[in-house]
């Protein structure tokens, strides 16, 4: 594990005259995102106006497949991970993940109203992106040095998010053209996620390549025993599930605002916007602040701002307060995605990182799976305004939590010369 010469123990130590551009490898997969997440974000646009408006489901009902949208696939996440790591199949299987989801969008056109097969389909997503997911990730972090972490990846995710950015914008355009078809939306989310696909293999690197000034590592040993004896990954890890488990997921969130402001159902699509927009401004800065002064804080103050939102939507609700919960959501994004994976990366070893990224991934995927069931079952029994009470609650006390379990940064010391 990276330690000691930077005085922070959540951040690796500099390396003499590290890169300053950005990886190559991190533009080529910041690309596919891009192309992905416009796919991906046209129906996750449309997915609660068609679930709960256009085919009448609970709330529960809808937490129950959005929690598994998010987070039902902590298996394959490990699976994925494990087999990326034998033999640096990264790109392989990371390809593999985007052609399943790309094929998801396809299973939402052709079953129609079907709530088995909308759950079938969500379920191939969600099984697409956990499969990808930890190889993706573990190609950033094998293509530059470990102290710009924070910024490859804040590069990174600020192309997927210009991706989110454009797909609610997409969704919105083609539901005005055909009057509300949601199949031509699923239809254009199928072919542009195909596109993303023949990115990926023309022009990102194998994780070999992308690697190659690595220096040479033992042969591997199980990666889940690896990455789980490291205690600082451990408290990264348990302080992750925990606040997960406090987060309620964003539709519900939009949902919120729509039932609250009565706002009519063309523009839902368009909410993710806002959000979408401030992760894409501060994504890159986050990721550097986070280089410079560690990245324990920055995750934290990431969920005291979705705390804020919490906070917003549970006072009286007028028009200004889209803009807050917009606001705080795209800060929320920017200091803790890239971010917790610039925190656990330098903590694994290069011969098992696809593995143990998918091990926190998988931990706070399945934390996020109880938080969504959890809170579409008190908007059930006790109402929207007890549940968002009750979360605010979970998410202050896990952030006090978090806080303590987290490894808090030492005193400096100076970082010896290298002839």
């Amino acid at each position: 594990m990276y330690l000691a010469s930077t005085g922070r123990p959540d951040a690796p130590p500099r390396t003499p005259g590290a890169r300053r551009r950005v990886p190559a490898t991190v533009l080529a997969l910041g690309a596919v995102s891009l192309v992905t997440d416009v796919s991906s974000e046209m129906v996750t646009a449309v997915l609660p106006l068609y679930l709960v408006l256009g085919l009448g489901l609970s709330p529960l009902q809808f937490g129950f497949l959005d929690g598994m949208f998010n987070g039902a696939t902590a298996l394959v996440r490990l699976l994925g991970g494990r087999l990326a790591d034998r033999g640096d199949r990264h790109k392989r299987v990371a390809g593999a993940g985007y052609l399943l989801s790309a094929f998801s969008r396809l299973g939402l056109l052709l079953v129609g109203g079907a709530t088995a097969g909308i759950a079938a389909s969500l379920a191939a997503d969600r099984l697409g992106k956990g499969i990808r997911t930890a190889p993706r990730d573990a190609l950033i972090s094998l293509s530059g040095p470990p102290e710009t972490l924070g910024r490859a990846f804040g590069v990174h995710r600020a192309m997927d998010t210009t991706g989110a950015l454009l797909g609610p914008l997409a969704a919105f355009s083609v539901l005005w053209a055909t009057a509300d078809a949601y199949d031509a939306v699923f239809a254009v989310s199928f072919c542009t996620g195909l596109l993303g696909v023949l990115l990926l293999v023309l022009y990102v690197p194998s994780a070999a390549a992308a690697a190659a000034s690595r220096p040479a590592v033992p042969a591997p040993t199980p990666l889940r025993r690896t990455a789980l004896r490291d205690p600082a990954f451990r408290r990264v890890l348990y302080a992750a599930s925990l606040l997960g488990a406090a987060t309620i997921g964003d539709a519900f969130l939009y949902l919120l605002l729509q039932r609250g402001l009565d706002l009519p159902p063309a523009l839902f699509p368009l909410l993710p916007l806002g959000a979408a927009a401030g992760y894409l401004l501060l994504a890159v800065p986050a990721g550097r602040l986070a280089d410079r002064t560690g990245r324990r804080l920055p995750f934290l103050l990431g969920h005291a701002a979705l705390l804020g939102a919490y906070a917003v939507l549970l006072t009286p609700l007028a028009w200004p307060a889209v803009a807050a919960v917009l606001v705080l959501l795209g800060i929320f994004y920017a200091f803790t995605d890239g971010v917790l994976m610039a925190l656990a990366g330098p903590m694994l070893p290069a011969h098992g990182r696809a593995g143990g990224l998918a091990v926190l991934q998988t931990g706070q995927a399945l934390a996020r799976l109880l938080g969504a069931a959890g809170f579409g079952a008190a908007w059930t029994v006790w109402g929207q305004g007890p549940a968002l009470w009750t979360a605010a609650l979970a998410l202050a006390g896990a952030l006090t939590a978090a806080w303590r379990i987290l490894p808090a940064p030492a005193p400096a010391r100076p970082v010896p010369e290298v002839p």
